[in-house]
C-alpha cells in the first residue's frame, strides 16, 4: 500500500521548522510517502526564486536561515499541483491568507484526505468567532485537527527539547499526526478538545502584547506575571463564553495553554515588536515591515477580531486587557495607560 502523501501549505520560519521534522520523519516511516511538497509563495531573492533557491540549496534562507531542510522537501510555487493528491494536508500561513488558498485548493483535494492547522488566530464572521480550523473545514469539506503549543520556530529548528499540543476531535487522525511529527525533543499530547486548543494559540498572541508593553515601560517581572495570571484567566472566560464545544482547564496546563503563554510572553514576535512599539514611537505596522522580515504580527490583529466579537456581544469591560491592547494599538490610547487595565481588572474587584 502507497504511503500517505504530505502537502505543507506554507513556508515561513513555523512552516519551514515543521518542514524540517516531517522531512526526516516521512523518511524514516513505510506510512509515508517520502516526497513531501511544500507551497512557497515565489518570492525573489537577490534575483533569485525562493523556490529555486530552497530546491538546489535546501535552505529557506528567507525565514530560516542556517537551518538545512531534508532534500525530500520539495519547494512548489503553485498552490493547486502542490496540494494535488495529497493525504494529509498541514496549513502553517499567515490567518489573513487561508480563505483564498482553501478555495484555490478546493477542486484538487484527494477523497479521504486530512488536515491540521498551525496557524495562530480567528476571524470575527457574522455569527461571531470563526476559527481557522472552522474556515478550513467548512472550506474544503474535510477532518481538520489544530497543532498549538510553547514551540519558537528557531528553537524547533534548533532540536531544543519542547512540547506540543494536538487537538483532534477525531482522535485517530490526531494520532495520523502525532507519528508525522513527534520527535524525541519535540513531543506531541493529543487531546479531544480541539477549538480550546486553537483558542488558546490565537488569544495567547493578545497577552504577549501586553507583556510587551511592560517591558517596553520597564515595569519588571512582577507586573509581567500579572499580564501573565491576567491574560490567562481572561482566555479562559472567552474560550468559555464563545466556544460552542466543552472547555475544560485541564486544557489550559497542556502546552499549548499556560507553557505557549509563559514563552510567548518573555519570547516571540509579538512581545518583541510591543516593546519596540513603547520606546520607538513607532506604529505597529511600520515595526512589523522593519522587524519582522516579511513574517506577519498576529497578536495586534488577534485583538481587533476579539474586540469586534466583545462589543457586538456587550462584554467588553469583563476583559480589559485584550481590549485595552487593541485600543492601544488601533485606537490611541496612551500605551502609560495599559497599567490601568492591570490596577482594575475585574478578577480584582
Amino acid at each position: 500500500m502507497p504511503g500517505k502523501k504530505v502537502c505543507i501549505v506554507g513556508s515561513g520560519n513555523w512552516g519551514s521548522a515543521i518542514a524540517r521534522i516531517i522531512g526526516s520523519n516521512v523518511k524514516a516511516s513505510n506510512r509515508f510517502d517520502p516526497m513531501v511538497n511544500m507551497w512557497v509563495y515565489e518570492e525573489f531573492i537577490n534575483d533569485r526564486k525562493l523556490t529555486e533557491i530552497i530546491n538546489t540549496e535546501h535552505e529557506n534562507v528567507k525565514y530560516l536561515p542556517g537551518h538545512k531542510l531534508p532534500k525530500n522537501v520539495i519547494a512548489v510555487p503553485d498552490i493547486t499541483e502542490a496540494a494535488a493528491g495529497a493525504d494529509l494536508l498541514i496549513f502553517v500561513v499567515p490567518h489573513q491568507f487561508i480563505r483564498k488558498l482553501c478555495d484555490q485548493i478546493k477542486p484538487h483535494i484527494k477523497p479521504g484526505a486530512i488536515g491540521i492547522s498551525l496557524i495562530k488566530g480567528i476571524d470575527e464572521g457574522p455569527a461571531g468567532l470563526t476559527l481557522i480550523s472552522d474556515i478550513i473545514r467548512e472550506r474544503l469539506e474535510i477532518d481538520i485537527s489544530v497543532l498549538m503549543g510553547a514551540n519558537i520556530a528557531s528553537e524547533v529548528a534548533d532540536e531544543k527539547f519542547c512540547e506540543t499540543t494536538i487537538g483532534a476531535t477525531n482522535a485517530k487522525n490526531g494520532q495520523v499526526f502525532k507519528e508525522l511529527m513527534q520527535t524525541p525533543n519535540f513531543r506531541i499530547t493529543v487531546v479531544p478538545e480541539s477549538n480550546t486548543v486553537e483558542l488558546c494559540g490565537a488569544l495567547k498572541n493578545i497577552v504577549a502584547v501586553g507583556a510587551g508593553f511592560c517591558d517596553g515601560l520597564g515595569f519588571g517581572d512582577n507586573t509581567k506575571a500579572a499580564v501573565i495570571r491576567l491574560g490567562l484567566m481572561e482566555m479562559v472566560s472567552f474560550a468559555k463564553i464563545f466556544c460552542t464545544t466543552t472547555v475544560t482547564s485541564a486544557t489550559f496546563l497542556e502546552s499549548c495553554g499556560v507553557a505557549d503563554l509563559i514563552t510567548t510572553c518573555y519570547g516571540g514576535r509579538n512581545r518583541r515588536v510591543a516593546e519596540a512599539f513603547v520606546t520607538s514611537g513607532k506604529t505597529i505596522a511600520e515595526l512589523e515591515a522593519e522587524m519582522l522580515n516579511g513574517q506577519k504580527l498576529q497578536g495586534p490583529q488577534t485583538s481587533a477580531e476579539v474586540y469586534k466579537i466583545l462589543k457586538k456581544k456587550n462584554m467588553a469591560e469583563k476583559f480589559p486587557l485584550f481590549v485595552s491592547v487593541y485600543q492601544i494599538c488601533f485606537e490611541g490610547k496612551d500605551v502609560k495607560e495599559f497599567i490601568t487595565c492591570l490596577q482594575k481588572h475585574p478578577e480584582h474587584m
